[in-house]
């Protein structure tokens, strides 16, 4: 009978709980909220496990399947909102088990989660449907995550364009007509939007790193052997790794602590004497105080190969790499306030030609340990040679596929990268232990996110770090003028994790670069629609406007009644309030028309000012050289 008083706290609790999960139903706002925000809120009551994951799945209705169509999530986990009332009654039973109890997170596509379908974005995979947890989805549900579902990725992780025969193309929460980066892109876009607490990706090359850059979010590829690998659909057993991606790098840290570990059946996590330190409780604000801190420069010409299949490495030497370079140059600027020094760090031709020797280690492994994997899977398909043959990929994929068929570790040339690998980390290591630096500092990409459709051009820095196996961290380094994410890349030691996490969580914490796509914004209030339509006329001129979301683009249509030919000069669109005049944001047409056509793609600022009505139509006339006629796009002109 001792037990009576427990029992009824218990039971009240629950009654409370079931009672919360009635009241909030889908009201609860998780726009932008931290797993520490989240847990909290659960703690006090004021919202259930439940209700976070009805409001997550309410926004990827609102933003992934309808407007901007990101097209984030390849998989929603249909036990999510059972799996979230179990942890709300063990909640009240037990109370929770830790900072994880009850979050919801998205898990990319490669992650094998037990009852799900594991595709790594094929329609080969089509049928996988799994019965084991990888390693790290182990772990986190032991933490008491919920996996709202899966996301979209570049397939078969390979490329960085997050576009797979199973999945199509995710797009840019932060411009829709621009990549999210890859191959964790779908995590990316989902995580920037708030479809979810966080999520998970892999990283081989840059592709945690990539979509945290792209997406103004902090992400790690850890030291090889801090995490496991086992689960993870494997594209190189030699640079593979798994983490999170998360809005911040106190949610990442959580995630860390929950997901690090040795695993029997991963020996790269077979390190002797390492201690993987907790990473919360490392989180220090002042944790770059008395650190030194070196900028990667690289010789120009130091290493010859195409930057889109070999990376280079630094800032990048063309005209079009210095936008994001001038972003990431303000953010180093940061540090001295920091307490922090900051030094030029150039390397020299010879490292580079090293590192040059030593990439490509992918594709030679590629064909061999992905066969690993699909031995095990149901269905024909068992092989990658299987794969090809019957077509079941993406088509632009087909070139590379067809390269990747011929390669080997067999080839002449892997027992040579091997070496000048190892001999690329003892670069790297003396090169930090000479200088007496802590990180190293560079751009994770050289230029921002390519349209959809074109080539992502410049730098993308990944291979320093992933050929070595040493950690790096991308952290949210400011935006460019058109406001799209920049991401800086903060490199240390080997098993120096918790330490490049702090740092990035310094870094954060004094400059709050990230902020959130316009294109997603909290709903409670929020008007989601489609497309927005403006019809508008001025005296003599009349305009047709429609601004679509899901690719960011305004077409228009302007009509110009009663005027004489020859009378227009030019048709600008520009930003200011009613009533008020500003500059021109671009010229529609610099010659007479009798009727205008178009379409022009808005960057966030643009689109931003046109959903705030400050964009404004001006006409510009022989007569009235300043613009003798005002259509302005405000929202009590939208068509109905």
């Amino acid at each position: 009978m001792r037990d009576m008083p427990n029992r009824r706290i218990a039971l009240l609790a629950f009654l409370f709980i079931a009672f919360s999960q009635l009241s909030f139903g889908q009201t609860f706002d998780v726009f932008e909220m931290s797993i520490a925000d989240l847990q909290k809120a659960m703690t006090e009551g004021r919202t259930t496990s439940k209700a976070i994951v009805q409001g997550y799945l309410d926004r990827i209705d609102a933003f992934d399947k309808r407007a901007p169509g990101l097209n984030a999530i390849i998989l929603l986990n249909p036990n999510a909102l059972k799996e979230a009332e179990a942890l709300d009654r063990e909640r009240a039973a037990k109370g929770p088990r830790g900072p994880l109890h009850g979050i919801p997170i998205v898990v990319k596509d490669n992650f094998d989660i037990a009852g799900l379908v594991t595709t790594a974005g094929s329609v080969a995979l089509a049928n996988n449907l799994v019965t084991k947890d990888a390693f790290q989805v182990r772990k986190l549900r032991e933490a008491g995550v919920v996996f709202i579902g899966k996301t979209n990725m570049s397939e078969f992780a390979s490329g960085y364009f997050s576009n797979s025969s199973m999945g199509g193309q995710t797009r840019n929460p932060y411009d829709p007509s621009r990549y999210p980066g890859g191959s964790s892109g779908g995590t990316g876009a989902a995580v920037a939007a708030s479809l979810a607490a966080a999520g998970m990706g892999s990283d081989t090359c840059g592709s945690i790193r990539e979509p945290s850059s792209v997406n103004s979010l902090v992400g790690l590829k850890p030291s090889r052997g801090m995490s496991s690998r086992s689960g993870i659909v494997p594209m190189s057993a030699t640079q593979d790794t798994g983490g999170p991606l998360a809005r911040s790098a106190a949610d990442l840290a959580v995630l860390l602590d929950a997901t690090v570990g040795e695993d029997a059946a991963d020996a790269s996590t077979h390190v002797t004497g390492l201690t993987r330190a907790p990473f919360a409780a490392a989180l220090r604000a002042n944790a770059l105080q008395g650190m030194r801190i070196g900028i990667l420069r690289t010789p120009v010409g130091g290493a010859t190969a195409n930057p889109n299949t070999v990376p280079l490495l630094g800032f990048g030497h063309g005209p079009d790499d210095q936008e994001v370079a001038n972003v990431v140059l303000a953010a180093i600027g940061q540090f001295a306030r920091l307490g922090a020094s900051a030094t030029d760090l150039n390397v020299s031709a010879d490292f580079m030609n090293v590192f040059t020797d030593a990439s490509g280690i992918v594709t030679l492994e590629f064909v061999e340990d992905l066969n690993t994997y699909l031995s095990s899977t149901p269905g024909p398909l068992r092989t990658f040679a299987d794969i090809v043959q019957q077509g079941a990929y993406a088509s632009f994929l087909e070139a590379g596929y067809r390269t990747r068929l011929a390669a080997s570790r067999k080839d002449a040339d892997y027992q040579k990268k091997m070496t000048k690998r190892t001999e690329l980390t003892q670069m790297l290591a003396a090169l930090l232990k000479d200088n007496n630096l802590d990180a190293v500092v560079y751009p994770t990409v050289t230029r921002k996110a390519a349209r959809i459709g074109d080539v992502q051009q410049g730098t993308v820095n990944c291979g320093l770090a992933s050929v070595t196996g040493f950690p790096a961290i991308s952290v949210p380094a400011g935006f460019t003028d058109d406001g799209l994410p920049v991401g800086m890349d903060i490199l240390g030691k080997p098993f120096d994790d918790a330490k490049v996490v702090s740092f990035a969580y310094a870094f954060e914490q004094a400059t709050h670069y990230r902020r959130a796509p316009a294109s997603t914004p909290a709903l409670r209030g929020a008007k989601i629609t489609t497309r927005t339509t403006w019809d508008t006329q001025d005296r003599a001129i009349s305009a047709h406007f429609t601004f679509d979301p899901t690719t960011a683009e305004l077409r228009y249509t302007i009509t110009a009644k009663g005027l004489q030919r020859g009378e227009i000069l030019a048709a600008t669109l520009r930003r200011g309030k009613t009533g008020e005049n500003g500059p021109v944001m671009f010229t529609l047409s610099s010659t007479d028309f009798a009727e205008l056509s178009g379409v022009r793609s808005l960057t966030e600022p643009e689109r931003a000012n046109l959903m705030s009505s400050q964009m404004y139509l001006s006409i510009t006339t022989r007569k009235s050289p300043a613009g003798a006629y005002r259509l302005q796009l405000s929202q009590d002109r939208v068509a109905r």
